[in-house]
């Protein structure tokens, strides 16, 4: 297994999906990241490719864009793991009050429900949410209709849980979405009142940081990035950095550190504008944000159980052997988070 600090390669994990919904931010988050990774069932695979040729394509070539394939990393823990954070929403009540009539279900996977880790334990997690009318049978033999919020929390979770699994690949993932109430979702996971998280969840609102390159062809795209690469990493792990120590402050100190903190993310997010600017003659319009919790992680602790704890979950960033946390970015384009 490569070590954290010299081989592995900080990638983008694109969740609740493994095909985007905006072509146009990938070119930027290029900038930022060494690549972008997907969750993708087996029988799938190549999709992405298929949709979008113009950009999947050379990313695939050009060992930019990484598949885990649902079928191999969600495992038996994984799927144990899985299983015991929805325990944690089904008995908190958090379901009971999610609308059924009318609502239109969508499909996941059964290997990312993890029928391919154990399908006795995911089995009986479908029997579970079946019972509750938040899911239906499979008309496919390889997917399940599932209620939309159900079906998100899992893909959420998902992006969180799976992260040690991109160590044996060479990859830190780093969860990252477009989706506003997937990240809301996290947090609601993460403020469980009887979670050790509650209150200890960080966010750092969107901030325009770059310009929109999908119409930069991608070999100037990389250019940009080699020479500016430095830059545009400090930021990311900057904000993820910033949460974890907020995250682990008492709440009384949090406010007037925040303030400190988010000055420093100003003049950094300004320095990549102009270098931006500069280059390629357009406005900023992307955004990144951050929501995230660190917390000491103890024996029995349920939700540092499901997702892992100390320095592996935090990828890259030195911290304490006795502590977990989660996180995702969170990305706009063109003005949506104005």
């Amino acid at each position: 297994m490569p070590t954290q600090n010299e081989t592995l390669h900080e990638v983008a994990f694109y969740y609740p999906g493994h095909l985007w919904y905006h072509t146009d931010w990938i070119k930027t988050m290029l900038l930022f990241f060494d690549g972008v990774g997907l969750l993708i069932p087996e029988y799938k695979q190549g999709e992405p490719e298929l949709v979008d040729p113009v950009l999947a394509a050379p990313l695939r070539d050009k060992g930019l864009l990484h598949y885990l394939v649902a079928d191999q990393v969600v495992d038996k823990e994984a799927t144990e793991r899985l299983a015991t954070a929805l325990a944690e929403f089904i008995s908190s009540g958090a379901f009971d009050s999610l609308s059924k009539d009318g609502t239109a279900f969508h499909e996941i996977s059964m290997s990312r429900m993890g029928y391919s880790g154990d399908r006795g334990l995911a089995q009986m997690l479908f029997e579970e949410l079946k019972t509750r009318k938040l899911a239906k049978d499979s008309e496919d033999g390889v997917s399940i209709p599932l209620h939309p919020a159900i079906r998100y929390l899992i893909l959420v979770l998902l992006a969180q849980i799976l992260r040690p699994k991109g160590l044996g690949l060479g990859l830190d993932l780093s969860p990252v979405t477009d989706q506003f109430r997937i990240v809301r979702a996290l947090t609601e996971f993460l403020n469980l009142p009887a979670a050790p998280s509650a209150g200890h969840v960080v966010a750092f609102d969107l901030q325009s940081v770059s310009v929109d390159l999908s119409t930069v062809p991608l070999d100037e795209v990389l250019g940009f990035r080699a020479e500016h690469r430095q830059e545009h990493r400090r930021y990311v792990r900057s904000v993820r950095e910033f949460a974890r120590e907020l995250s682990l402050m008492p709440e009384e100190e949090r406010n007037r550190a925040f303030s400190d903190r988010q000055a420093e993310l100003d003049d950094l997010a300004n320095d990549l504008k102009r270098m931006a600017r500069a280059a390629w003659k357009k406005p900023a319009s992307f955004a990144l944000g951050l929501a995230g919790a660190s917390w000491t992680y103890t024996t029995g602790d349920p939700i540092g159980a499901i997702l892992g704890a100390g320095a592996l979950l935090l990828g890259g960033i030195e911290s304490s052997s006795n502590e977990a946390g989660a996180f995702s970015y969170l990305f706009a384009a063109h003005g949506q988070y104005v």
